[in-house]
């Protein structure tokens, strides 16, 4: 495997645990992309209104920060592996929880987002951490991409394959074998968790620290507001095209082409991202990409039918890994340049999250005000032309951020824009 990997994205110095990690996150996004997909349609179907879908995303964005912190200090005080464990576990109690529940899990949907919430917090810190602390910055593009292609594939796969069960079979039985199969992905990921080297860290967890860094970091306080911004993009997109895509077509199946045409692309794209945009243009493909996600829009705002929706898929398609890959791997860069990063990596990681589900809450809570006072389909369009052009707002955020090394002669670059990079991740 390591050698096809260098064949495909050149001569990279690829260890164990990073192809282990990208095991873990394939296996991880073909179990979500399989079932997850498909809740939004789930609960839709039985509750038919947006109040239940947005509070069940509601409660998502709630209960990961909150885990995040929690999963924080685990992580400092016991093992990051066993963070990652916790995460798949609480994802797999999620799909046995819709499976308990049925019909009756519209009624208890803000319970089934707490729940996933959970287990995006614990998944997501120990991912991060580990993904920031096996990769190196000469590294960090290629497994930010080719995490990317496994993303894609499973995005590819998954809901193809889901919409082709769910049609084929009645719909009791085949949104039973999807969550089955999910869980059963969720069970290979935490096997494979088990070949990861132990990662155990000591010291206090200090999370005010490293919010009170904002004030003494440009490149962390600019960071942090970006994703703040993104989560403002992410909150209400997560729900609102799955569920128009699934009007206008009444088809689970429709709804898996629709991913397949967007992943597939995606597939092609995060390769040729993780070729080609090298630190020195990453900026412009943030620019870039974030002009193809808003602009894309406007497709399916002025006539939206299944043609105009599978035109939208391609496109951000193509724009999500021009955007995804440079910013990813330009926001650990800046924690790695950060002070005291080795010793307070957890900690950065999880002041990061929290500005982003503080975006995906607000966004959502405005959603439902706006819904709750207003014609939803008058109203939900001005609201993703607002929250769409969050990532226009993450490049004039990135755009002033300087990650030069310092040269041998420091008076080379400017007093102000004077990096601390103590190579301690």
């Amino acid at each position: 495997m390591r050698k096809g990997m260098e064949i495909i994205l050149g001569k990279t110095e690829i260890n164990r645990d990073l192809i282990f990690l990208l095991v873990i996150g394939g296996l991880y996004s073909l179990g979500i992309f399989l079932s997850n997909t498909f809740v939004n349609v789930y609960l839709w179907k039985q509750a038919g209104d947006y109040t239940t879908i947005a509070v069940y995303n509601l409660a998502i964005f709630i209960f990961q920060p909150i885990t995040f912190i929690f999963a924080g200090i685990i992580a400092k005080k016991i093992d990051r592996i066993i963070v990652l464990r916790l995460g798949v576990s609480f994802l797999s109690l999620f799909f046995l929880a819709v499976l308990f529940l049925a019909e009756k899990s519209a009624t208890y949907n803000f319970l089934l987002g707490g729940l996933l919430g959970i287990g995006y917090g614990f998944y997501w810190l120990a991912y991060n951490v580990l993904t920031f602390e096996i990769t190196e910055p000469d590294t960090r593009d290629f497994f930010n991409g080719f995490l990317g292609v496994l993303q894609s594939l499973g995005g590819m796969i998954g809901p193809l394959a889901a919409g082709m069960i769910i049609v084929y079979l009645s719909d009791d039985i085949g949104y039973t074998v999807i969550f089955a199969v999910s869980f059963a992905l969720f069970i290979g990921a935490v096997v494979c968790s088990f070949f990861l080297k132990r990662r155990q860290a000591e010291g206090d967890f200090y999370f005010k620290r490293v919010l009170q860094e904002r004030s003494r970091n440009k490149n962390w306080r600019k960071i942090l507001d970006a994703h703040l911004f993104q989560g403002l993009r992410e909150g209400i997109f997560g729900f609102v095209i799955t569920i128009w895509v699934y009007l206008v077509t009444k088809s689970e199946l429709s709804l898996g082409m629709f991913n397949l045409y967007c992943s597939g692309l995606s597939f092609v794209a995060y390769f040729l991202a993780t070729k080609y945009i090298k630190p020195s243009r990453r900026k412009k493909a943030i620019l870039f990409g974030a002009g193809m996600l808003f602009f894309s829009l406007f497709i399916i705002l002025i006539h939206m039918n299944y043609t105009t929706l599978i035109i939208y898929a391609v496109i951000i398609g193509i724009a999500y890994p021009i955007l995804t890959v440079p910013y990813t791997s330009m926001t650990f860069d800046v924690i790695g340049k950060a002070s005291k990063a080795k010793e307070l990596r957890v900690e950065y990681i999880v002041v990061r999250e929290l500005f982003a589900n503080i975006g995906r809450v607000v966004s959502i809570l405005i959603f439902l005000l706006a819904i709750m006072f207003m014609d939803p389909v008058k109203i939900i369009p001005v609201l993703l032309i607002i929250f769409g052009a969050g990532h226009f707002l993450v490049y004039i955020f990135i755009k002033d951020i300087y990650l030069t090394s310092l040269p041998k002669n420091k008076k080379d670059i400017p007093i102000k824009d004077q990096l601390s990079d103590e190579k301690n991740r």
